[in-house]
């Protein structure tokens, strides 16, 4: 992989991701752009101990433009993008309506490919590799700046998602706290070691998991992936290496080298569960990594969660009272139905 960094008119930072032997790229950004202001800050929930990000300013960020206009397509024919270059394998910068900035952290966003058209699931497994090696390259860049405590990567697909940009991309929050969810599991993590006299609930999860079998989805040499127990959404997947490790950097090359294949297929059977006729399924999928500079770092367990809204075709999976009002789901599909479903629609 070659990295070649350059700065958009800006100021904001820029990285080409490209395989070795690929054409430079050394387009300069000769957009007239003001200085990036951002009025955002982060503010403390006394109630719940949560982290809220206030950022009026990404009222202003593009909001579902034309194809021909899409400012993550490569620039040509006179028309300036994010990307100066007139082509790009996988590229990274800084975003221009950041929810975190400054000592508040830090969001990037990473273009899959510069076909306006694809998607994550329809690359091949060398150009989805080099998405997870921007990714890993990333995460430990970011980790190592002051005062960041978690780095997530993540891809939102889908306007029912809320995806403003329809261009395939992934993001990257580099937060100066430990998420609320991550709180949680480390909550979980510590009182079931407390409890067990040191085991670890992570690998006792997918030991039951594999063991019980029903809600096991896709099982490799070096991943295991299934629908958890108490899923909140409709079609939810959890992806875990089977070596537990707390982030992407910390991966082994037998389990790095085969995680392209089995993200995308796991991200072309969710295309696949309500049929030929209906449009790309939209989905999250996000990847929960270890806080940094934290004393059970390494007992926390790097997996992927993937899951849609989508719960039957043509019918959404709403956050109403019981979700959005007391944080209880209550799920449509159960998980073991959900994984049976991913099962079948394997690719052949």
């Amino acid at each position: 992989m070659r990295k070649t960094a350059t700065r958009l008119a800006d100021g904001r930072e820029l990285i080409y991701y490209d395989r070795e032997g690929s054409p430079l790229r050394d387009a300069v950004d000769r957009r007239p752009l003001p200085p990036v202001t951002t009025l955002g800050e982060l503010r403390h929930d006394r109630l719940l101990g949560d982290t809220v990000a206030i950022a009026s300013h990404r009222q202003e960020r593009t909001y579902h433009p034309p194809s021909e206009s899409c400012p993550l397509c490569p620039s040509g024919d006179g028309r300036p993008t994010e990307i100066p270059a007139g082509d790009y394998q996988v590229v990274v910068f800084e975003n221009r309506f950041p929810a975190l900035s400054g000592d508040a952290g830090r969001c990037e966003v990473v273009c899959f490919t510069a076909d306006h058209q694809g998607s994550f699931g329809e690359l091949d497994d060398e150009r989805a590799g080099l998405v997870l090696a921007a990714w890993t390259d990333r995460t430990r860049e970011l980790a190592a700046r002051p005062g960041v405590r978690q780095v997530f990567c993540f891809e939102n697909r889908g306007a029912e998602i809320g995806v403003t940009l329809a261009h395939p991309h992934g993001q990257i929050y580099a937060y100066p706290f430990i998420t609320p969810r991550t709180e949680r599991m480390l909550r979980s993590l510590e009182e079931h070691r407390q409890r067990t006299g040191g085991a670890n609930l992570f690998d006792e999860l997918m030991a039951a998991e594999e063991s019980d079998g029903r809600r096991v989805v896709l099982s490799s040499a070096h991943w295991l992936a299934f629908v958890p127990y108490a899923a909140r959404w409709p079609y939810e997947v959890h992806l875990y290496p089977r070596h537990r490790v707390p982030d992407l950097p910390a991966l082994d090359e037998a389990a790095r080298a085969e995680l392209p294949g089995v993200h995308r297929e796991l991200v072309r059977r969710f295309d696949r569960i309500f049929g030929p006729d209906m449009p790309p399924t939209p989905y999250i999928s996000a990847w929960h990594q270890a806080p940094l500079q934290h004393p059970r770092r390494t007992e926390f367990a790097l997996h992927l969660e993937l899951f849609t809204i989508r719960r039957t075709p043509g019918k959404l999976k709403f956050l109403a009272g019981s979700e959005s009002g007391m944080n209880v789901f209550i799920n449509d599909v159960p998980p073991e139905a959900a994984a049976r479903r991913l099962r079948e629609v394997a690719s052949g």
